[in-house]
């Protein structure tokens, strides 16, 4: 159905595998970046932020991670180069799953956010 979708997976993460069983439903078949083995650069987050309509990196973090609080990350004083380095350093913040379409992005949280970007 569609050519060019890209799914930012975590295997082990229930909404990650529901976003993958949900794509299929609707006869695409992703290409699959598992970003916990294949981190991302810095400018690959920042087009996923401007992809995604966030200006601050906190927003496609997961805020309750250890990593997240034991690196301070909610200290107000740090810059969007500082948090988007935290999560290329430490790829378990990226919230997830996050899929790509057509120059457009939605987290799937819930799985059927995705679905607007089809």
């Amino acid at each position: 159905m569609t050519d060019g979708v890209i799914l930012y997976h975590n295997p082990r993460c229930s909404k990650s595998r529901a976003s993958l069983e949900l794509l299929g439903e609707q006869g695409v078949e992703p290409k699959i970046i598992k970003y916990l083995d294949t981190p991302l650069d810095p400018r690959s987050i920042k087009k996923l932020l401007k992809l995604l309509g966030l200006s601050d990196p906190r927003a496609l973090m997961r805020t309750h991670e250890t990593e997240y609080k034991d690196n301070n990350l909610a200290d107000e004083s740090l810059t969007v180069d500082q948090l988007i380095q935290a999560i290329v350093d430490y790829p378990k913040l990226m919230e997830r799953p996050i899929v790509v379409n057509n120059g457009q992005a939605a987290i799937g949280r819930p799985p059927e956010n995705i679905l607007a970007i089809l």
